[in-house]
C-alpha cells in the first residue's frame, strides 16, 4: 500500500490515529446538549410549542371579540343611519307639506288682494258719481219735510 501522508505530519496523525474519541466526543456533547434542553423545560414547567399555541388561541379569541364588537358596532351606525333617513325623510315631507300650505296661502292672498282692489276701483267709481252727481245738484237741499214733486212722485211710486 501506499501513503500519501507521511505518518509523522500532525495532523494526519491526530484523525487518523483516533477518529473513533473524537466521535465519541461530539457524541457525547450532543447527548449533553439535548439532556441539559430537556432539564431545562422540565424545571421552568413551559414549552415552548405549548406557549404558542395557548399565544394562538389567545390571539384568535381577541380577534373573534373584535370581530364581533366591531359587527355590532357596524349594526348600531346601520340602525342609527336609518334613523337620520326616517328623520329627514319626516322633515321633507313637513316642508313640502309647509310649501304646499305656502303657496295656497300665497294664492289665497293674491285672490283677497285682488278682490280689495275691484273693491277698492268700485268704491272709488261710486265716489266719482257720488261726486258728479252733488256737482249736478242744486246747491241747497230742500229740507225733509219740504219734497219736491219729483220726490214725492218717487215716493209715491214705490209705497
Amino acid at each position: 500500500m501506499v501513503e500519501l501522508a507521511p505518518r509523522n505530519s500532525p495532523v494526519g496523525s491526530l484523525i487518523g490515529v483516533q477518529p473513533i474519541a473524537i466521535g465519541a466526543v461530539a457524541l457525547v456533547l450532543v447527548l449533553f446538549g439535548i439532556g441539559s434542553i430537556a432539564l431545562w423545560r422540565s424545571f421552568t414547567g413551559s414549552v415552548p410549542e405549548t406557549d404558542r399555541m395557548v399565544a394562538a388561541r389567545l390571539l384568535q379569541a381577541r380577534t373573534a371579540q373584535v370581530s364581533e364588537a366591531l359587527v355590532e358596532k357596524t349594526k348600531g351606525m346601520e340602525e342609527t343611519q336609518q334613523e337620520a333617513i326616517d328623520q329627514l325623510q319626516l322633515v321633507q315631507d313637513e316642508l313640502q307639506t309647509m310649501r304646499k300650505q305656502f303657496a295656497a296661502q300665497q294664492a289665497n292672498a293674491k285672490k283677497l288682494s285682488d278682490q280689495v282692489a275691484a273693491l277698492t276701483e268700485q268704491v272709488e267709481g261710486l265716489r266719482q258719481s257720488l261726486a258728479s252727481a252733488q256737482a249736478n245738484e242744486p246747491a241747497v237741499e230742500p229740507s225733509p219735510r219740504k219734497r219736491s214733486k219729483a220726490s214725492r212722485k218717487r215716493h209715491r211710486s214705490r209705497g
